[in-house]
């Protein structure tokens, strides 16, 4: 029995091994193939990592040794025509913050940066609150505010290196400038549609992060160097531009108009030499400034322009010899009833009641009568095509943004009463450059010139890369027209409705203009912009100036009344600045009236009631830059010949704010170029007011002078000599 049992036990081990063994090239085979299959996935893998997706991999990294920092452009500079620096940049510093690693440390963070920047701790911890791995905290700080905050030491915290604009002039000429937004791009003016050109192309250099993280330079990596901006040189003269501003905002005042502009071109050549707009802009305090503002309205809105436009229809009278200055025409004594269609009457209404006069007195008294009975015998067609030939319904191309075209009607379009409209200056919209432009032409005896504002373009090692130069556009009216027309426009001044803008020794030729506004598709009861044209010396043109007033209200509202002071005023300053305008017209005047001379005296560093005093005395009149009581410098200087009861301008330094704890010893600024002691300035937290260019000779407070943070210093500048002068 138990040999059976061994031989069934011996019998079912036999089994158990046949079947092992049967199974045992299977397993195996299922191993190696599961094997086979592993390598090859990590085979797979690896040329996934090592070839398909090897710049993904080494780009991770890389970035766990590797940093790129941003090497920024600067933004070029814009100077005047004479190579004043009207704008260049400085230096500030930018706070940014990653609230990830900022982390448990916000409260600190929060706090420090309230403590210095004067705001409540909430706005910073919000902003720390963010899901965003990049937040900024404070933008564009003063040098000396920055080393106040002691960044370094706040975790998580960055401080970065920005470019601010600094404005030299604060809003002298701010819409044509313009300004840039927080991020230092363009968004008005030259600033906004040169920005391509201003901004230049940033660069990066790309450092090694060793084990402590420091940044060590490689030569092995790669670097680009940044692309510096252009510089822009502008036509504007900031004398000329100065003058404007301040006698358009006095205007403004006087008349409480709503706003005001004014351009000066130059008739020979198209060159824009001052575009000012009432309310300025601040290109500091863009943030609280209205849209509207912005806009250089000079050539980006549309007026009726009212009798200026008449201009148009005595050049086509004259021009097609269908008219002559001393043909008689009936001015119906200020009341002409125009018959419509089916019975109806259109009243056209002259302010000055005239029977039978000329054509030249009827431009001279401005009279719609004569114009519209002019616009008959002239005809659409003839009419029309004298308006677009001095460029009206079309843009001037001048190099700035939002340039309008004014509007313009074909003749199949008009109703019958718009040839004697448009005659007048109604049922047209024009810019006010268009307007100045086509005086141009007349001053330039028939030939209409391009209007622009940029003189030229330089890389940033000052090589000149473009340069602006004057361009023929056509010739309107023959020269004869044109002499016609310079007669019938000194005669508004001497004789007709323009004689507010007489300047005694000089002659003025220029014209008048009056029109309602259009507003909602009616035109406005009592509400009128006010316009003045003119040019000088009439007999050689180096001027032409346009003034517009919007809803002049006090002192009269017509262009005679409000805009004529206006332009006589920045007239006198022009002639009365030395090297402002040539002296040969008032010379032979002179000669001609036989009209006194009064030598300027030297009224510089007295105190201004004095300095007003003695000028009275010497039969000269007084106009004040400043608002100190200090007179430091005097504009003719003194020892010029001047004519008797013109004025001569005192430059005052500003009034400095008393000395408290922690006042600034102002350093000394002699010697220095503009660009060179603003950055100076600003750094020590004082404000900067600069007249002249170059580099500075005085200035105000002197040095080692104590004064407040905030306290304006000015610059009193002189060119500098020939030999070494440079742009800065």
């Amino acid at each position: 029995m138990a040999g059976f049992e061994e031989q069934e036990r011996a019998g079912a081990a036999g089994e158990v091994q046949r079947v092992q063994q049967s199974h045992s090239p299977g397993r195996l085979l299922t191993v190696k193939t599961l094997l086979l299959l592993g390598f090859l996935a990590a085979a797979l893998r690896l040329i996934q990592i090592q070839i398909l997706d090897s710049n993904k991999y080494q780009a991770i990294a890389r970035k766990q040794y590797e940093v790129r920092i941003l090497l920024p452009s600067t933004r070029g500079n814009i100077y005047d025509r004479q190579g004043s620096i009207l704008v260049s940049n400085s230096m500030f510093f930018s706070y940014a913050a990653d609230p990830k690693i900022v982390g448990d440390g916000a409260n600190a963070v929060a706090k420090r940066f309230s403590r210095v920047f004067g705001k409540p701790e909430q706005i910073y911890l919000q902003k720390l609150e963010s899901e965003k791995r990049f937040v900024w905290l404070e933008r564009h700080v003063n040098p000396e505010i920055a080393k106040r905050l002691q960044a370094n030491t706040l975790e998580g915290v960055a401080e970065l290196n920005e470019p601010k604009r600094l404005y030299h002039y604060d809003n002298i000429g701010g819409q044509v400038i313009g300004c840039t937004n927080t991020d230092n791009v363009g968004i008005s003016g030259i600033e906004f549609s040169r920005d391509a050109q201003l901004r230049g192309r940033d660069g990066f250099v790309v450092m090694q992060r060793d084990g402590m993280g420091r940044k060590r330079p490689s030569a092995d990596y790669p670097r680009q160097d940044p692309v510096h901006g252009h510089s822009i040189g502008l036509t504007i003269d900031v004398r000329y531009q100065s003058i404007v501003e301040d006698e358009l905002k006095k205007g403004v005042d006087r008349t409480t108009a709503i706003a005001g502009l004014a351009v000066i071109l130059n008739p020979s050549t198209g060159e824009v030499l001052a575009m000012s707009h009432y309310p300025s802009l601040n290109p500091y305090n863009v943030g609280q400034t209205d849209i509207q503002t912005l806009r250089a309205r000079a050539v980006s809105d549309m007026y009726e322009p009212g009798s200026v436009f008449k201009i148009v229809t005595a050049s086509a009278a004259l021009e097609n010899k269908l008219v002559e200055p001393t043909q008689m025409f009936f001015a119906e004594h200020g009341k002409y009833k125009v018959p419509l269609n089916r019975g109806k009457f259109r009243l056209i209404t002259d302010t000055h009641e005239s029977g039978n006069i000329t054509f030249q007195q009827g431009m001279e008294l401005s009279s719609n009568i004569v114009m519209a009975k002019v616009s008959d015998i002239i005809g659409a067609e003839r009419l029309y095509t004298q308006a677009r030939d001095f460029g009206f319904g079309m843009p001037t191309g001048i190099e700035l943004s939002g340039e309008a075209s004014g509007e313009l009607k074909k003749p199949v379009e008009w109703s019958g009463a718009t040839l004697n409209s448009i005659a007048y200056g109604y049922e047209i919209a024009a810019t006010p450059l268009q307007i100045a432009a086509a005086y141009c032409a007349v001053a330039n005896d028939g030939v209409l010139m391009k209007p622009y504002v940029i003189s030229k373009e330089m890389d940033e090692n000052g090589e000149i890369i473009h340069s602006g130069r004057p361009e023929k556009i056509r010739r309107v009216i023959s020269e004869e027209t044109a002499r016609t027309l310079k007669d019938f426009f000194i005669g508004v001044v001497e004789r007709g409705t323009g004689q507010l803008a007489r300047i005694p020794g000089i002659t003025i030729a220029g014209k008048t203009g009056t029109s309602r506004k259009f507003v909602d598709g009616k035109y406005e009861t009592g509400s009128y912009n006010a316009s003045f044209v003119g040019f000088f010396p009439a007999e050689k043109p180096e001027i032409v100036c346009l003034v517009i007033l919007e809803n002049p209200k006090t002192g009269g509202y017509t262009g005679a009344m409000a805009s004529a002071p206006i332009f006589k005023a920045i007239a006198q300053q022009i002639i009365n600045n030395n090297g402002l305008f040539s002296k040969t017209a008032i010379a032979k005047n002179d000669e001609k009236e036989d009209r006194p001379l009064a030598t300027v005296p030297n009224v510089s560093h007295i105190q201004r009631d004095i300095a007003e005093g003695i000028l009275e005395n010497s039969g000269l009149r007084v106009s004040v830059l400043g608002d100190g009581d200090i007179v430091y410098r005097q504009i003719p200087e003194a020892g010029k010949k001047v004519l008797r009861g013109e004025s001569v301008q005192l430059i005052l330094n500003q009034s400095n704010a008393a000395a408290v704890n922690g006042a600034i010893a102002v350093p000394d600024l002699r010697g220095m170029s503009v660009r060179r002691a603003i950055n100076r300035l600003t750094a020590e937290k004082l404000d900067v007011a600069v007249v002249g260019s170059g580099v500075v000779v005085h200035h105000y407070p002197w040095a080692n002078e104590f004064a407040a943070p905030g306290t304006k210093v000015t610059l009193i500048c002189e060119p500098r000599p020939l030999a070494s002068a440079q742009l800065y």
